[in-house]
């Protein structure tokens, strides 16, 4: 079969401290005599049982992560570890998410903590080869007001060069709030040309997407698989052109779903979504991106032509450049045409 890491993809749903390596996070623990969860040096840390929703168990295990970086030369390590290792596994595009204000107080405001993600997303472009952009990202737990205040940052950076924003989300636990009252903080944010893409329909359902795509207009979905479970929702997301980002290794590991087979890949693919496979937090989940698509192969039987499918949604659905998108389409019809090796 062909070499996964080989295919030239875009990897859009990265969360900042969740892409940290294990040892990374262990290695800024000890530097400041920080006590990490043992759960958090295992393969897997955040997995329930398979009747138990996985969320808090989640929260907690990230909030002790993040509480380990402290410092601006923490922040650049963890974009610079994270260029290389998606450069490593054939990612082309990185669009790595952050929410500023969890590290502000470290470095000065959430202004220097914004700039120094995108001073480093910069840096990792020129040496690794990835096109890095970044994602600023509010967060359901504080209150709207305060996305605004993020969008209105983000805006200030938008653009499509080394060390710009190129979208705004919405993350952390979706049951949380009423979903209309991060409209204003979208507006902004799509007045300055930012790619809206929060998240939905992983821990709540269809109905969930529903509201997402009446209230924020969303140009891609963090996750967004449930909307499998009605099709008028999902006929809804197809034809507004709505990208999902979906995360198999999250899905299982919060209990949305019991098994990797459960995860609603083909049907969504059968559909026509536009589907962009994301590790989401791979320092909480145990896989990074090419385990996502050998998911896709293994459990759910997509051939290669499907994989490379999956692969230029992802291209299709980033904010990349127009030369490194042509780059990376030509890339991966040249992976799929060379011979297979099986």
């Amino acid at each position: 079969m062909r070499d996964l890491a080989a295919l030239p993809k875009a990897h859009l749903h990265l969360h900042f401290t969740g892409s940290m390596r294990v040892a990374t996070l262990a290695e800024m623990a000890t530097s400041r005599g920080l006590r990490l969860p043992s759960a958090l040096l295992e393969a897997n840390p955040v997995r329930p049982p398979a009747d138990e929703r996985g969320w808090f168990r989640f929260q907690r295990l990230y909030d002790a992560a993040r509480a380990c970086v402290r410092s601006e030369a923490d922040m650049r390590r963890i974009v610079a570890e994270a260029a290389a290792d998606d450069a490593a596994e054939g990612s082309g595009r990185l669009e790595i998410q952050v929410d500023p204000t969890s590290y502000a107080p470290f470095v000065g405001g959430i202004t220097p903590a914004l700039e120094i993600v995108l001073d480093e997303a910069a840096a990792a472009w020129g040496r690794t080869g990835v096109e890095v952009g970044v994602v600023v990202a509010s967060s359901r737990v504080r209150h709207p007001l305060e996305a605004r205040t993020l969008a209105r940052l983000a805006a200030r950076y938008a653009g499509d060069g080394p060390g710009r924003v190129v979208g705004f989300g919405l993350s952390n636990d979706e049951r949380r709030g009423d979903t209309a009252d991060w409209a204003p903080a979208f507006a902004i944010a799509r007045r300055a040309g930012l790619a809206a893409v929060p998240h939905g329909g992983e821990l709540l359902g269809a109905e969930h997407i529903d509201a997402v795509l009446a209230h924020l207009v969303p140009d891609r979905i963090g996750h967004g698989v449930r909307s499998a479970e009605d099709p008028r929702v999902l006929a809804r997301v197809v034809e507004r052109g709505v990208a999902l980002e979906v995360c198999p290794a999250s899905n299982v590991s919060l209990g949305v779903y019991a098994e990797d087979r459960h995860v609603p890949l083909r049907a969504l693919a059968a559909a026509g979504a536009t589907l962009a496979l994301g590790a989401d937090d791979p320092l909480l989940f145990g896989s990074r991106l090419v385990a996502q698509y050998e998911s896709a192969r293994h459990v759910h039987g997509f051939d290669d032509a499907a994989l490379a499918d999956l692969a230029r949604g992802s291209v299709r659905a980033s904010r990349a450049t127009g030369a490194t998108r042509v780059r990376l389409l030509t890339g991966i019809d040249a992976w799929l045409a060379a011979p297979d090796p099986s």
